[in-house]
């Protein structure tokens, strides 16, 4: 087991934006119509007393910060999550929320569990950023003495919360933030997140387009830390591509008029149109390409938005339109497991990476011996890398009983964090829409950030 804590993150290093994507997706969708003390007086125990004439200076005195140290040290590893079931990303809500539900009940299901007990978890809502639902959900998560919480879904949401927690010296994983701002945060080592910086899902949607035939792109996105980041990185990727991003207009949350911004974008005749929203795709798709007749196999959408639409839009309305997600294809039997937490799942986004980023807590907690905040900080860096590869809490926690150092390979991916936090390396799917406007996977790319 790796005895070293993973270094302070308080001053920050930028990632380099250099990234080696790789094609490993097999074609699933065929046509664009597919859906888819003791005290002085006890006598002493025989069996532990020593013998002999050395024996008699058995006791070992502590100094007071060991002292302290044992008193600080944590065994019950309790988790928080702050993951959307209200506002405009709520529909991302139920697959994160069963994807921690199905990590605690494996950690819970095994033989050693975390530090000889159980694992559980508080839910609370984050609501959006038009609301204080986040802040309240922390407070009262941090006022239950949890060590992490999973979450938020949205980077702008995250940031509302993110130095309550950290301050806190509680862990906080995300498994969807993906502004590049989180990268130089200044949390002290408390911030983690298991899905890649958008530098990659940028690279990846403009590329996308490129490769798709269009040379003039518009985009529509999203004014805050997501949307602007994303928006900065597909443009990178569009011009590197030799493509050109001919207009580019932003809305802001809260926002429900969107005719401005997409005339804007209309007068400068583009080939594609990125889409970078989350709820507000259901007010500018039918005025985009019902009102304003843009082929709705031109538009391309991102994580925020990439949903299911079939009661909200006219049939073929999105058919033949692609989107990108960061994150592995949930392969069937990772769908059927989280369909017994959940049964009324039809979106799986972000799953894999909230059942991570407990698994990760726990497994660090383990490493360390000590399930507080500090204790799971310390190692979740060495448990993410450089030891043996193992895919299981079973097999992880096994490992890490034998002193063995563990390399955590998750169900989102290889997942090795660097000093800031971030995902070193991931899978970004690419998905397609139906006739029925809803989407099935295509491919996936592998890349990596360094």
């Amino acid at each position: 087991m790796s005895a070293f804590a993973s270094p302070s993150r308080s001053l920050r290093r930028r990632v380099g934006v250099g990234i080696a994507t790789v094609g490993i997706g097999t074609l699933l969708l065929t046509a664009c119509s597919a859906s888819g003390g003791g005290t002085d007086e006890e006598e002493p125990d025989a069996s532990t007393t020593a013998c002999g004439p050395e024996a008699a200076e058995t006791t070992t005195e502590l100094e007071p910060a060991e002292i302290t140290a044992a008193q600080d040290r944590e065994t019950t590893l309790t988790l928080g999550s702050i993951l959307p079931t209200t506002g405009t990303l709520a529909f991302l809500g139920p697959p994160e929320i069963a994807g921690v539900d199905l990590a605690i009940a494996d950690i819970n299901a095994s033989e050693t569990g975390v530090l000889g007990g159980n694992a559980a978890v508080i839910h609370r809502d984050s609501g959006d950023t038009t609301t204080d639902i986040a802040t309240q959900s922390a407070t009262d998560l941090l006022s239950q003495g949890v060590s992490g919480i999973v979450g938020a879904a949205s980077s702008g949401v995250s940031f509302t919360f993110i130095d309550q927690v950290t301050g806190a010296q509680v862990v906080q994983i995300s498994p969807a933030n993906t502004s590049p701002d989180f990268t130089t945060y200044d949390d002290g080592g408390y911030y983690w997140r298991t899905a890649p910086s958008d530098v990659l899902q940028g690279r990846v949607l403009g590329n996308l387009m490129v490769d798709d035939g269009a040379t003039n792109i518009g985009l529509l996105y999203l004014n805050d830390a997501y949307g602007t980041g994303l928006a900065e990185n597909v443009k990178t990727a569009v011009e590197a591509a030799g493509g050109t991003i001919v207009a580019e207009e932003a809305f802001n949350e809260g926002d429900s008029q969107f005719s401005s911004q997409i005339d804007a974008v209309m007068a400068e005749d583009p080939d594609a149109i990125a889409l970078i929203a989350f709820d507000q795709t259901k007010v500018i798709i039918p005025e985009l390409v019902g009102t304003q007749g843009f082929p709705g196999e031109d538009v391309y959408f991102v994580d925020g938005n990439l949903a299911d639409y079939s009661a909200d839009f006219d049939e073929g309305t999105l058919n033949c339109a692609q989107g990108t997600l960061p994150g592995v294809l949930a392969n069937d039997d990772f769908k059927s497991r989280l369909l017994g937490i959940n049964s009324d799942l039809t979106d799986y986004s972000y799953a894999a990476e909230s059942y991570d980023a407990v698994m990760l807590m726990a497994l660090a907690a383990i490493a360390a011996d000590d399930a507080s905040g500090p204790g799971i900080q310390s190692q979740l860096q060495a448990v993410s890398t450089e030891g043996e590869k193992c895919e299981s809490f079973d097999a992880c926690a096994t490992l890490l009983a034998d002193g063995t150092d563990i390399d955590y390979d998750g169900v989102s991916g290889p997942i090795t964090f660097d000093e800031n936090g971030d995902p070193t390396e991931a899978y970004i799917g690419i998905y397609q829409y139906g006739e029925g406007n809803t989407y099935a996977p295509v491919t996936s790319e592998f890349g990596s950030l360094g």
